[in-house]
């Protein structure tokens, strides 16, 4: 679980944004080494920046300025300031988004005028060296927008000290972003302390454009408390959000609810260019996601999801729908969301117990290719939302995130996330959606250990170890007081069979998980019978089918 050593820490900008002066103090804060870019290209060409211009053009100074670049990114922790035009490259732009965080220092026109005529390099800008620098300024600015645009993390310098400047990068400094590839493209995942209020540069990298709308999508619950602080971060980065709440709650995740968000694009004015963006959690974010994939045959779509369960399952992957009566999911689409934004400040206000229906996702993540991950949260939390560090969401996401990768469209591997799930969505219908969705995923852990016992594919140790795991956080791990034959019936109706034949994820050990066809309903009776809670539960096993016959 423990982070590795960090990448480097860029920060890029326009002249005169104080790139140098800042640097240099976020890496002596950081105990980093600092690198200022220029200054190791004057080294590797023997000569200032002003005679590489005069002497060998443009061309040859920004094909030294990649190599020197490409170079500082195969290593890794440095606090590096680069030149105001090093992004404009988008090669050299997508390396360095690849290799470290990169914060973009603004400042407006006139006090970029005032600071390159007042500093003692300010003669030296062979870019300015123009009858008239103001209008050079805007040209360049305007030329150079949409790369300074891409980067997420935004500081605007005008009015503040290098020391203010400084205390602002330092906090994007332990941001993880981690990378998700799809057949459409590539989207990022921003984990990281306070990033909601950055939430409209976000969305801006994300391809937003400036003007646009950017209809927000959350409930009765989350609105009330982060709607104003998103509105207002989204309206900082020049973009024209406008609020569209929806009930909270399993229930309401229908089709219905999908038509009156559509009616609210259009009365807001989304068109082609704007953005849907959801700020809640799962049920928010796949109602959000399907009414963004259905809408005008599909708009940009951003995920802030504000619940631990959302946070690592899923805000990921792609998949988006609503339930039916026959079942949940049953009616959806894949669509990639453009952006991830992850505050684990969020937590704070989650109830307890959603938090730890968060848990049990994160644990089944675990349980699927992570060990030392089960083991990070086997023994309960330590103090309230702590234990959900920025770290163990990473490692979290990461297993997901390998998978959705390998298989965008659930045609095989991805099938493992689905861990838990069979009984878990069974439990959710049986319920009426009163048993929460990571609730009832935590009891078809045990429940698919038991059965892989049952199998001989596990020990019987397995079952016990991930029921510790789940009461040590309170979660419950026996069967609710419903008959394990009404389970079984309801899961005839899940969408994850194939024909006749009911598809199992079954843990082999902590880490390894595996597909498995046709287990005996004898067998899933027995496990769901010995998971009874309470004295004289029912032993027997029914008959001996497999799942793909009628019971």
């Amino acid at each position: 679980m423990a982070r590795s050593d960090p990448d480097n820490l860029f920060i890029t900008g326009f002249m005169g944004t104080g790139k140098t002066v800042v640097g240099r103090e976020v890496a002596r804060r950081l105990g980093r080494e600092f690198v200022d870019l220029d200054a190791l290209i004057e080294q590797k060409a023997g000569k200032p920046i002003p005679a590489i211009f005069a002497e060998d053009g443009e061309p040859a100074f920004r094909a030294l300025e990649a190599a020197v670049c490409e170079d500082l990114c195969a290593g890794r922790g440095a606090v590096i300031a680069t030149g105001g035009g090093t992004l404009v490259n988008p090669a050299l732009r997508t390396l360095i988004h690849r290799t470290g965080t990169v914060v973009c220092l603004r400042c407006d026109t006139d006090e970029i005028l005032r600071r390159v005529q007042n500093d003692q390099n300010g003669p030296d800008r062979p870019l300015l060296a123009v009858p008239d620098p103001r209008a050079e300024i805007e040209r360049l600015l305007t030329e150079r927008e949409p790369a300074y645009a891409s980067i997420p993390w935004q500081i605007d310098t005008t009015g503040l000290s290098p020391a203010e400047v400084a205390g602002r990068v330092f906090e994007f400094a332990n941001v993880e972003s981690l990378a998700v590839s799809h057949p459409g493209g590539e989207y990022p995942v921003h984990i990281g302390q306070g990033l909601l209020d950055h939430a409209g540069w976000v969305t801006r990298a994300a391809g937003a454009p400036a003007q646009s709308r950017v209809a927000v999508v959350t409930n009765t619950v989350v609105g009330p408390l982060y709607l104003d602080r998103v509105t207002a971060a989204l309206q900082a980065a020049g973009l024209k959000p406008f609020p569209c709440e929806i009930p909270d709650g399993e229930q309401h995740k229908m089709p219905a609810t999908v038509a009156g968000l559509w009616d609210r694009f259009l009365a807001g004015g989304l068109d082609r260019t704007g953005t849907v963006l959801s700020l809640g959690g799962g049920v928010t974010g796949d109602i959000a996601g399907f009414a963004a994939a259905s809408f005008m045959r599909g708009v940009r779509f951003v995920q802030i999801p504000t619940t631990l369960l959302a946070m690592v399952d899923a805000s990921v992957g792609g998949k988006t729908g609503v339930d039916l009566p026959g079942g949940k999911n049953l009616a959806g689409a894949f669509w990639q969301p453009a952006a991830v934004l992850i505050d684990p400040a969020v937590l704070q206000t989650l109830p307890p117990e959603e938090l730890r229906a968060g848990v049990a996702e994160t644990l089944k993540h675990g349980l699927i290719a992570d060990p030392d991950l089960f083991d990070a949260l086997a023994d309960g939390p330590t103090t309230g939302t702590t234990a959900i560090t920025p770290e163990l969401l990473a490692c979290a996401l990461r297993v997901k995130i390998a998978i959705v990768e390998e298989d965008p469209f659930e045609s095989g591997r991805r099938a493992v996330l689905n861990l838990g799930h069979t009984v878990g969505h069974a439990l959710e219908k049986l319920s009426d959606y009163s048993l929460r969705h990571g609730e009832a995923v935590g009891i078809g852990l045990v429940a698919a250990a038991r059965i892989a016992a049952g199998l001989g594919r596990a020990a019987d140790l397995l079952a016990e170890s991930i029921a510790a795991a789940l009461a040590a956080w309170e979660l419950p791990v026996n069967l609710p007081p419903v008959d394990p034959a009404a389970v079984w019936d309801a899961m005839t109706h899940d969408k994850k069979r194939r024909g006749r034949i009911q598809r199992w994820i079954l843990p082999r050990e902590i880490g390894r998980v595996e597909i498995v066809e046709d287990i005996p309903r004898r067998v899933v009776l027995a496990a769901l019978q010995g998971m009874q809670a309470g004295p004289g539960a029912d032993q027997s096993t029914g008959t001996d089918e497999p799942t793909g016959a009628e019971p």
